[in-house]
């Protein structure tokens, strides 16, 4: 039941915060920490009890529960590594949304934080539940309340932001909703059982031009979420205007649902269909991450160009995971938790430095070094962060995703690479504006206070731990993928081959005299697949 206890105390926390506000206009924001503090100590406890790298299964937890039978809808949640990390995100970044929130907000406090509240929910559940038809009704519920959160506490432009994100977000998100109501029916007409079950349909027998257009509906909307150019335009607007808290959740936590459902849905469900599209996946991963990087060079709003790193970052995680290997898919998962960490602190800084001069652009900004020590050396350390400086996590995450993609496209990645060098271009464009050139404003700068270097410091420790001591991440990821890759390396019709991986690549070798080559190459369906553990 801990998996449903999860979702619940979520929800049930924002609308006690919501009907708190009537009695004490403080009580909503200890209600909203309290919650997610119980939350994410449940989900530590579990994270730290479970002896993950020694487990058979990659399942840790499983909750089935019968909801509309006739239907084949049930309330099945299902936890294994990959959501388990993130979870520990979403729950990490969600308290600090709380204590980033606790002065910012001063207009309907109750009201926002059952939209915080609820919006952390609506992820949750995309991350734990394994019913499809459960998984739009969360992906619906987190769609929600991020638009009132831009809407009504936005900056100037905010409905006009707010609006974009709906329609792009609902839009695409409809698409899915049709494949996942195809993919149901087939399956039925196939086994005359009706069932939304993610087990069940993963055994689902699609028709190529089938398997494309479901394929097609479910990249419709991870793709516009996480989001790839050019289905990104929704993301520099929905960043600039939301309040900061909505920012850090937008980068840190709604972009990687999008990567979430590549991983979790589109590579199982559409093996064939997911390597014919590889290429060209790869290809439009590699165009966003140089436009991305080129376009928030130009930017003079600071939350439009860390939005626009965004887009550059999230390059990466399409490049990983269409490069079908483990290298690659660990880099993705390391790139979902770092990146939601140093974007998320790069948004948090933006908030800071809004609330102390009112405005975002740097051109105005400059000789902030000395004023705030402080915020300088932490800004820093996610400036260097951004750029991929070895020893912080985004280092680790981005050069196990291009050992990855080298073995599925070398010169993908090798354009790929550009990217490294453009974002060190635009992040130290960040530090020399900010903090280093001349003082343009007439007005003083406080340094952080206390408050301030209590959301500051853990982020930092993170990101160090994720650079200089990755292991812990990677092993409870590494069952998760190593079931994610099975699907890529299934035998061949001879019931004496076996799975083309390194260990069995002696034994092809020996069949070579048996089989014919078109049989050979079958069980090989990506040209340069090899799967290696880092």
């Amino acid at each position: 039941m801990i998996l449903v206890w999860l979702i619940v105390i979520l929800m049930a926390g924002g609308v006690l915060a919501w009907i708190s506000g009537k009695v004490n206009r403080a009580l909503p924001r200890w209600i909203a920490l309290g919650s997610v503090l119980a939350v994410f100590g449940m989900t530590l406890y579990q994270w730290l009890s479970n002896p993950i790298p020694v487990l058979d299964s990659a399942w840790l937890i499983q909750f089935n529960q019968p909801w509309i039978p006739q239907w084949g809808i049930s309330f099945r949640l299902a936890l294994d590594g990959l959501s388990l990390l993130m979870l520990l995100l979403t729950f990490f970044l969600g308290l600090l949304s709380v204590l980033i929130s606790w002065r910012e907000i001063q207009t309907k406090v109750a009201f926002f934080h059952f939209n915080l509240l609820w919006v952390l929910a609506g992820i949750t559940g995309v991350f734990l539940t394994m019913d499809l038809f459960l998984f739009y009704f969360f992906w619906e519920v987190m769609l929600i309340p991020m638009y009132f959160l831009i809407g009504i506490w936005g900056h100037e432009n905010r409905r006009y932001a707010a609006f974009k994100f709906f329609l792009f977000t609902q839009a695409s998100g409809l698409l899915m909703l049709l494949a996942i109501l195809g993919l149901y029916f087939i399956h039925g007409n196939q086994t005359g059982v009706y069932t939304f079950n993610y087990f069940e349909l993963l055994n689902t027998t699609l028709a190529p031009e089938a398997a494309r257009l479901l394929m097609f509906g479910f990249l419709a909307a991870f793709l516009v979420k996480l989001p790839v150019v050019p289905f990104h335009s929704w993301l520099p607007d929905a960043h600039s205007q939301a309040p900061t808290a909505g920012s850090v959740i937008l980068a840190g936590l709604l972009l990687k649902t999008g990567a979430y459902g590549l991983l979790r849905f589109v590579l199982p469900l559409f093996p064939t269909a997911t390597v014919e599209f590889a290429p060209w996946a790869m290809l439009l991963g590699v165009i966003g991450i140089i436009y991305g990087a080129m376009l928030a060079f130009s930017q003079t709003d600071l939350k439009r160009l860390v939005a626009y790193t965004s887009v550059s970052h999230m390059g990466f995680v399409i490049l990983g995971v269409f490069a079908f290997n483990e290298w690659a898919l660990q880099g993705v998962v390391m790139q979902m938790i770092t990146h939601g960490l140093s974007t998320g602190a790069l948004f948090i800084i933006a908030g800071f430095l809004y609330e102390r001069l009112h405005t975002r652009d740097i051109q105005k900004m400059g000789g902030f070094w000395t004023m705030a020590p402080k915020m300088g050396v932490i800004a820093l350390v996610f400036v260097m962060a951004s750029l991929g400086l070895p020893g912080l996590g985004n280092f680790i995450a981005e050069f196990l995703t291009l050992v990855g993609s080298w073995q599925a496209n070398n010169w993908l990645t090798v354009f790929a690479t550009i990217g490294l060098v453009m974002a060190t271009i635009y992040s130290l464009r960040i530090m020399q504006k900010i903090f280093f050139e001349g003082y343009k404003l007439e007005v003083s700068l406080p340094d952080l206070n206390a408050r301030e270097m209590l959301i500051a410091i853990p982020m930092v420790v993170m990101i160090l731990w994720l650079g200089l001591y990755p292991q812990p991440f990677l092993e409870t990821a590494h069952p998760s993928i190593q079931e994610q890759l099975q699907t890529y390396t299934k035998p061949t019709s001879k019931p004496e081959e076996l799975p083309l991986k390194p260990e069995n690549m002696a034994h092809i070798e020996e069949s070579k005299t048996e089989a014919s080559p078109a049989k050979l190459e079958e069980a090989k369906p990506f040209p340069n697949l090899q799967i290696k553990t880092p």
